[in-house]
């Protein structure tokens, strides 16, 4: 059975002893970063610095829920905001695997340039199993890369420090649960963010409509659960495909894409099933949506896929 105040002491002695000089970590604001950076700052206090990068990727809200997070838990936070740096280096980029990529190289030099600042020679990461399982290498075979696993560059300077790497996600919501994080129950969100929840082309248009989607899923489905009319799944989203169809605004015809809805149950995020949701919560999220994204969005279906065969994400 996994005793969280056991490994908490094991990892803080062990960070110190990995630690002797400055870091850095990538703090996302999820709970497999979030837990990273409080054992790592417990082990070695001011020799770490703690790094946001707004990609332009980001949920609703998510920079200022960030930032407020981290401040109370006393550790100092340095915002880098770098949208523009992110859209220009995915332009025409619409294969899942090289966007993988090319935000994890991408994040990479981000903390280089963090490095070159504070000279750290650490780069601490909330990789959890899941993230390298599904990356491959060896025997196993690449499902998808993970950002902070398939796109680190082989000229990296950074030694790479995983304090989690053997963990599955309920166990880091226990960590996060013991250590007082406020993250511990929130559902999980990709390392790239929404740019694999945006398939095709990635452009500040196409993923503002991501967002807004996202936040009203969540909405929607967080206020019908805490009426209990649902259970509350474990991973919610919308995603936007690249599929046109007809559809009409008023007595005009309209010519959008798709928003799909995504819902699972699962307990470690290596197998799923998806939530079957009451059909009037789906209504008032595609009535919303559509409303919401008038000109945009046309459609919204709702996917009933397991993993496997699928996966939870779908990039």
């Amino acid at each position: 059975m996994f005793d969280a105040e056991e490994f908490i002491s094991e990892a803080v002695e062990n960070l110190k002893q990995q630690i002797d000089d400055i870091a850095i970590i990538a703090c996302s604001g999820g709970v497999d970063s979030a837990v990273a950076a409080v054992l790592a700052h417990k082990a070695v206090g001011g020799l770490l610095h703690c790094v946001y990068v707004d990609t332009g990727f980001m949920r609703k809200g998510e920079t200022e829920q960030v930032e407020a997070m981290f401040a109370a838990h006393g550790i100092e936070l340095t915002t880098v905001h770098a949208a523009d740096r992110y859209f220009a280096a995915l332009e025409g980029v619409t294969e899942p695997e090289a966007k993988r990529k090319t935000i994890g190289e991408l994040f990479i030099r981000v903390f280089e340039d963090e490095q070159v600042k504070v000279d750290a020679k650490y780069l601490v990461q909330g990789t959890i199993a899941p993230d390298w399982i599904e990356s491959g290498g060896g025997v196993r075979d690449t499902i998808k890369s993970h950002h902070n696993v398939g796109g680190l560059p082989e000229d990296m300077t950074l030694g790479v420090v995983e304090p989690l790497r053997e963990l599955y996600k309920d166990e880091v919501r226990e960590l996060a649960r013991t250590l007082g994080i406020s993250v511990a129950e929130r559902q999980p969100f990709p390392g790239p963010g929404l740019a694999v929840r945006t398939l095709g082309d990635l452009t500040p248009e196409r993923v503002g409509v991501v967002r807004e989607c996202c936040a009203i899923v969540e909405e929607e489905f967080e206020a019908a659960a805490e009426r209990g009319e649902m259970e509350l799944p474990w991973q919610y989203y919308a995603a936007l495909l690249p599929v046109r169809s007809v559809g009409v605004h008023g007595d005009v015809r309209a010519y959008g894409e798709t928003i799909v809805v995504r819902a699972v149950r699962s307990m470690d995020g290596m197998s799923a099933r998806y939530s079957e949701i009451p059909h009037s919560i789906l209504q008032k999220v595609s009535t919303r949506i559509t409303n919401a994204c008038k000109g945009s969005v046309n459609r919204v279906v709702y996917d009933i896929t397991h993993k496997p065969p699928g996966t939870i994400e779908w990039e």
